[in-house]
């Protein structure tokens, strides 16, 4: 995704009291270095550590991550533990639809770096650490440039340490993260604990998305009132989302939360021609059909349709494409990058894989469509980690959405849109090898 694809979600004037995270790229229309930054906002507040987390908790802020997990309860949590707090930023963005990690990274890295900070700070954490993906090796080297020119010039009191992970599906997940920065594999491990409780260190470890620290930094500049200005009063404050599919501007776009699913496809222009479904929060997201487009971006309205918001992915599916063939390949894709510690990944996920792909193909097998709803039901809620749920919830919505899509191929063979170029950009690739992990 290339940064010239950012836009805006309205034409407010960039600014503090306008657009937001990405406010100093519309200002300026370059990535923020220092001095930009620091023109814009000066250094991170100095704020006591309650007023952080008092501030962070009337905002509203939740994780950007994919849970949308309350991101004060999660401070509190971690400044209530025992021992000496960790920080630790998720930028890995595993995700294959996504792109704002990244985006925010190469636009606005100091609002991340000042969120650590902060977040440091509300918890009581002397160490912190950024994780990435080892294979963006440009991105690492501008981050770590990055960082040492903050250190010339004293602006994070907590070091921040870059490290460059292994880049597999699995590995952004907060207790992979904490594995590998505990020298093991790049791995979920079973919890609990959970990462608050013992974590790096065994200690109590924030881990939050990078967007959710710069979201941090913004509130301790502006203040709660300020941050629920944009957004819903049930879902305050603005997100990134990547809009792909059949949009004639697919990219990163700044939006409030709470917008209609309708409205953030109309940020990239909206859907350039009719749709069977749109796919929302990413592989691990859910299948909406498009008579869902009106329901707002939010946790719970999500929620009531089997969905959430995810790693804010939304990919509108053209009716000419073929949404079992599109599901097959995602499925496929989980199947190879699940961390092949217990059953649901090893057996469980496989067999659905290869199940949605008969199906895809149209091979003449009746007694398939039970059996995926069988092995589907079977897959969610067995796992160490969540993986083998977000392949189930992925399989499960899109049985239910392309349903005449199902007896068609069951019953005549693949439709023609099995066999257009794919739609969604998945990964190929073999099952990592054990020492693929470290």
């Amino acid at each position: 995704m290339t940064i010239e694809t950012v836009r805006l979600t309205d034409g407010s004037l960039p600014g503090p009291f306008g657009t937001r995270l990405l406010a100093g790229w519309f200002a300026t229309g370059r990535a923020a270095g220092l001095a930009d930054h620091l023109d814009r906002y000066g250094p991170p507040p100095e704020h006591p550590a309650e007023a952080l987390l008092r501030a962070v908790e009337e905002a509203g802020l939740t994780g950007r991550g994919g849970a949308a997990f309350p991101t004060g309860r999660k401070l509190r949590a971690v400044a209530a533990g025992r021992g000496a707090p960790v920080v630790v930023a998720n930028g890995m963005e595993s995700e294959p639809a996504s792109a704002k990690d990244r985006t925010l990274l190469q636009l606005a890295p100091h609002l991340v770096l000042d969120g650590i900070a902060l977040a440091a700070r509300a918890v009581g954490a002397r160490e912190a650490h950024l994780c990435v993906a080892r294979p963006r090796t440009e991105q690492a080297a501008e981050l770590r440039a990055t960082l040492a020119e903050r250190a010339r010039h004293g602006l994070d009191p907590v070091p921040v340490r870059l490290h460059e992970l292994p880049h597999h599906y699995v590995s952004s997940e907060e207790s992979a993260l904490v594995s590998w920065l505990n020298g093991g594999d790049a791995r979920p491990t079973a919890t609990p604990p959970r990462p608050f409780e013992r974590g790096v260190g065994r200690r109590p470890t924030l881990v939050d998305n990078v967007e959710t620290l710069a979201h941090l930094a913004l509130i301790a500049r502006y203040g709660a009132a300020w941050y629920r200005a944009a957004g819903a009063p049930d879902a305050p404050g603005t997100t990134l989302v990547t809009l792909s599919g059949a949009v004639p501007g697919p990219g990163v776009y700044e939006a409030p939360l709470g917008s209609r699913l309708r409205e953030l496809l109309d940020l990239g222009g909206g859907p350039s021609e009719p749709l069977s479904g749109v796919l929302v929060g990413g592989f691990f997201g859910s299948w909406l059909p498009p008579g869902a487009l009106d329901v707002r971006f939010t946790k719970a309205e999500l929620a009531a349709l089997g969905a959430g918001p995810g790693a804010g992915v939304l990919v509108a599916l053209p009716e000419q494409a073929c949404g079992l063939a599109e599901t097959a390949a995602v499925l496929a894709f989980l199947a190879r990058n699940g961390a092949q510690q217990c059953g649901p990944c090893r057996f469980g996920l496989p067999a659905v894989a290869e199940d949605f792909a008969a199906l895809a193909a149209g091979r003449p097998d009746p007694a398939v469509a039970a059996r995926l709803e069988r092995r589907v039901g079977l897959l969610a809620g067995r796992g160490a980690c969540r993986h083998p749920d977000g392949a189930a919830r992925l399989a499960a919505t899109a049985l239910h959405t392309f349903a005449g899509d199902v007896e068609r191929h069951l019953r005549s063979g693949p439709c023609p849109g099995a066999h257009r170029p794919p739609v969604l950009d998945v990964p190929v690739g073999a099952v990592p090898a054990p020492d693929e992990w470290r």
